[in-house]
């Protein structure tokens, strides 16, 4: 196995974070001039991660009957297509086109390339490539706001468009070009009854339940840590600051984690409950600082350290339990698999914020986090028990 023959993914990977941040953090720029009300702005924001949760399955069936490396070129192509209509469309009607159509086109590359990834690799490198790929999206999701706002700056809305428009033609063809095929295995016929007992195996639900608690919180940490620094008075650079901390601090600690995990050092068991706990304690941490009185160097070290302990601990959970759900998956159904793990991926991106909005408006925002912080526990807790030792 060699680098370059992945490469091609993590450029997929970082494409669709990109995607995602870069567009979501422009648009906020933009709304007085487009005359959004706040509704039409959470809707547009919405309609990416929208797209996501109803089609990744599908796209990955998909990629099982016909192939990984279509879906992904496929879905690629679109996405620079769709890149294309917001540049060329500007306005409400032509961003909804596109925002729904980009994330339509990420949901069939991203599952695609999960599944692409677990297939190009075994036992003895999955770990390490799991971890690249991930890295390289956490490094899109930093990325992306920043690339964004100079973007914007520099020539409005449809230079970041034509961006990503681009970087999905770039991605496909060095995909079609450098991405070996992986063969179509016979598939034997599945119904009902069949998929949900896949759904419920503890090979699937343990590791996407992982998954889907470090993304939720990863979620509640990046829109949360720079309310709180305002709050705290350290200004929006240095708001901003924790968020690119954390983003770097998962994109390091991936590959290393997913290195460690392939060589025997880090068991699944411990990583993956390992990371919750990190996570956990940052989270808590946060909460901590919400409650503080008035702005002191305490609650600000105390961001500082929550936004390292969450990077760390989603670089920690998120490779072994990607290399766990690709170890325990028959490969002609990988494809499927991965689609429904990130369903439960975007499920907890979405929940995490909204349990913490939600709590902390009832009471205080620290509550939210600290409710937050006990569920990631709690997760990290069936991760402990569940999960054989590997």
């Amino acid at each position: 196995m060699t680098r370059p023959r992945l490469a091609p993914l993590y450029l997929a990977g970082f494409t669709t974070a990109f995607g995602a941040h870069g567009i979501a953090a422009a648009l906020g720029a933009e709304t007085g001039d487009i005359g959004w009300t706040l509704l039409a702005f959470g809707l547009t924001l919405a309609l990416y991660d929208l797209a996501e949760v109803l089609l990744k399955p599908v796209f990955g069936a998909l990629s099982d009957r016909i192939g990984v490396r279509p879906v992904i070129v496929g879905g690629l192509l679109a996405f620079a297509a769709f890149s294309v209509v917001g540049a060329l469309l500007p306005g409400t009607v032509g961003l909804i086109v596109a925002r729904f159509g980009q994330g339509a086109a990420a949901s069939a590359f991203s599952p695609a390339s999960s599944s692409a990834v677990a297939r190009l690799t075994d036992d003895s490198s999955r770990g390490r490539y799991f971890g690249r790929y991930g890295s390289w999206k956490s490094l899109g999701y930093a990325l992306g706001p920043l690339i964004g706002a100079v973007l914007v700056a520099w020539s409005g809305l449809p230079a970041l468009f034509w961006a990503l428009a681009a970087l999905g033609l770039a991605a496909a063809g060095w995909v079609l070009l450098a991405v070996p095929s992986v063969p179509v295995l016979p598939r034997r016929r599945v119904t009902l009854a069949d998929l949900g007992r896949e759904l419920t195996a503890p090979g699937f639900l343990l590791p996407t339940l992982v998954l889907a608690a470090s993304t939720g919180a990863l979620a509640v940490a990046v829109g949360f840590l720079p309310l709180l620094g305002r709050q705290l008075g350290i200004g929006t650079i240095g708001s901003m600051a924790l968020v690119t901390v954390l983003a770097v601090c998962s994109s390091v600690a991936q590959p290393l984690v997913g290195a460690w995990h392939d060589r025997g050092r880090m068991p699944v068991r411990a990583g993956a409950a390992g990371g919750l706990a990190l996570i956990a304690v940052g989270v808590a941490l946060a909460a901590a600082a919400a409650f503080a009185a008035s702005v002191s160097w305490f609650a600000i070290a105390g961001l500082v350290a929550s936004a390292l302990l969450v990077g760390a601990g989603v670089g920690m959970a998120t490779p072994v339990a990607f290399s766990y759900l690709a170890a325990s998956t028959p490969a002609d159904r990988m494809g499927r698999t991965m689609g429904s793990a990130e369903l439960g991926r975007e499920l907890g991106d979405a929940g995490g914020p909204l349990v913490a909005g939600a709590v902390g408006a009832a009471s205080v925002p620290g509550v939210g986090l600290a409710v937050v912080a006990g569920l990631t526990a709690g997760a990290g807790v069936f991760a402990a028990v569940g999960l054989r030792r590997r």
